[in-house]
C-alpha cells in the first residue's frame, strides 16, 4: 500500500522531471491548450513507461520544488477525457493528495499513468495545434513529437519500482495521519473508520438532520492510509452511507432563482473495499438539473451578461448590482442547462474579471465549474 505524500516526496527529493515523472505548477482542461498539453504528456510518458507506473506532480514550483499546492479537483471523468483522444489510451487517475502545510482547501495533485499491453499511444484527433495520429515521446524532462525510429523500450520499471517501494505506507504514517486530521478539524466532529483492517478513512462535516436523514455541510474526506483526499468542500451538502465493506457519499448541490432554492443530488461516490487489500471507487452522475420558463431565464440571462460588461470594463458596481453577481454562476449554469449553449462559454470567460472582483463571490463561481465540469465534460 503506498502512502502517496510519501510518493510524492521521493519524486520531488530524489529525480528531477525525467523521462517517468513531470511537474507542474498548475493543470487547465478547461481550455483547450491546456487540455491538449496534458493529453500530450499522457501520451509522451505512456510511450516511455509501458511496463510501469509514471507520474505528473500538479502544484510544484518548477524552479525549487516548492509545494506551493492547487485546488482540490474531483473529476471522475478525467479517464473519459483521454479515452476520448488517445488511441490505445493508459489507464490514468488523478488524486488529491494533502500536506499539512498547506491550507484544508489546497492539495497536491498526482496524476497516475499506467499504460496498457505496451501499445503505441498517440492522439486520436485534432486538437490545439497537435494533429490526429500525432506520437509523443519523453526526450529528458520535455514530451516531444516523433514520427521516425518508433520504437517502444522499458527502461525505467527498476526505478519506479524502487521509489514506489520506498514510499510504503506503515502504522506511524497512518496513525500520524489520523491525530492530524482529529486535531485539525476538531470544529468540524471528526470521526474515523477502520476497513479490511488496513483501510483508515476519516472524515468530518457540520451534521444537521433532515426527515430522519443525517446530511453534513463543510466536508472533508481522506483515505488516511494512502494520505488521499477523496471529498472537499465548503459549500454543498452531502450525505454518508457507512457498510462494514464500503463508504458512500452522495454530493447535493443547491440551485435555483430567486432565492427559492433546492437540493439536487449531483453525484455518487461508493468506495468498495476488498479482502485483497485494495479497493475499487465507483462513481455515478445522479443529477438531473431543473427547468424553467424561458422568458424568465431570458430575461435573467440577459441582465447577467450586462453585469459581466460592466466588469469586463471595470464600471461602477452598486450595492444590487453585486447581488446579482453573487448569483451570477448559478444563473448562469441554469441556462446553459436550460439550453443556452453560450452560458458555458462566458461562464469561463468570467473568471478573471470574478476572480478580481469579489474573493467570495470567486469561491462560488469554483464550485458552480466544479459542477459544469462533472456532468458536462467536453
Amino acid at each position: 500500500m503506498i502512502n502517496k505524500r510519501l510518493l510524492i516526496k521521493n519524486l520531488l527529493a530524489h529525480n528531477d522531471e525525467n523521462s517517468f515523472y513531470d511537474k507542474k505548477l498548475r493543470l487547465n482542461i478547461g481550455e483547450k491548450e491546456g487540455k491538449a498539453k496534458f493529453l500530450k504528456h499522457i501520451c509522451a510518458l505512456a510511450n516511455s513507461n509501458p511496463k510501469n507506473n509514471s507520474f505528473i506532480v500538479i502544484g510544484v514550483e518548477d524552479t525549487d520544488n516548492k509545494i506551493v499546492g492547487v485546488d482540490f479537483f474531483d473529476d471522475s471523468k478525467i479517464q473519459n477525457l483521454v479515452n476520448a483522444f488517445l488511441t490505445n489510451p493508459p489507464l490514468v487517475s488523478y488524486e488529491n493528495i494533502p500536506f499539512p502545510h498547506l491550507p484544508h482547501d489546497k492539495v497536491i495533485g498526482l496524476v497516475t499513468i499506467r499504460a496498457i499491453n505496451g501499445k503505441l499511444c498517440s492522439l486520436r484527433k485534432n486538437i490545439w495545434k497537435y494533429y490526429g495520429g500525432s506520437v509523443f515521446f519523453r526526450d529528458g524532462s520535455i514530451s516531444m513529437p516523433k514520427v521516425f525510429d518508433i520504437v517502444v523500450k522499458d527502461v525505467n520499471s527498476d526505478t519506479v519500482a524502487a521509489i514506489e517501494s520506498h514510499s510504503q505506507n506503515n502504522i506511524e504514517l497512518t496513525l500520524d495521519g489520523v491525530f492530524d486530521f482529529i486535531n485539525t478539524r476538531r470544529d468540524f466532529n471528526p470521526r474515523y473508520k477502520v476497513f479490511k483492517e488496513y483501510f483508515v478513512i476519516c472524515w468530518a462535516g457540520i451534521k444537521k438532520n433532515v426527515d430522519n436523514t443525517s446530511y453534513f455541510s463543510r466536508v472533508d474526506i481522506e483515505l488516511i492510509s494512502e494520505q488521499v483526499k477523496l471529498f472537499y468542500s465548503a459549500l454543498d451538502e452531502v450525505s454518508i452511507t457507512i457498510t462494514e465493506n464500503s463508504f458512500s457519499i452522495i454530493e447535493y448541490v443547491q440551485l435555483g432563482l430567486q432565492k427559492k432554492l433546492r437540493y439536487y443530488p449531483l453525484e455518487k461516490v461508493t468506495i468498495q473495499f476488498k479482502d485483497n487489500v485494495s479497493y475499487d471507487i465507483e462513481s455515478t452522475i445522479l443529477f438531473e438539473p431543473p427547468r424553467y420558463d424561458r422568458k424568465i431565464l431570458y430575461h435573467l440571462y440577459n441582465h447577467n451578461n450586462q453585469l459581466l460588461e460592466k466588469l469586463k470594463k471595470q464600471l461602477p458596481i452598486s450595492r444590487s448590482e453585486k447581488t446579482d453577481i453573487a448569483n451570477l454562476p448559478a444563473t448562469h449554469l441554469i441556462c446553459f442547462f436550460n439550453d443556452f449553449e453560450e452560458a458555458k462559454k462566458q461562464l469561463e470567460e468570467a473568471k478573471p474579471h470574478i476572480k478580481s472582483f469579489d474573493h467570495k463571490i470567486y469561491l462560488s463561481y469554483k464550485e458552480t465549474m466544479r459542477v459544469l465540469r462533472k456532468v458536462h465534460y467536453r
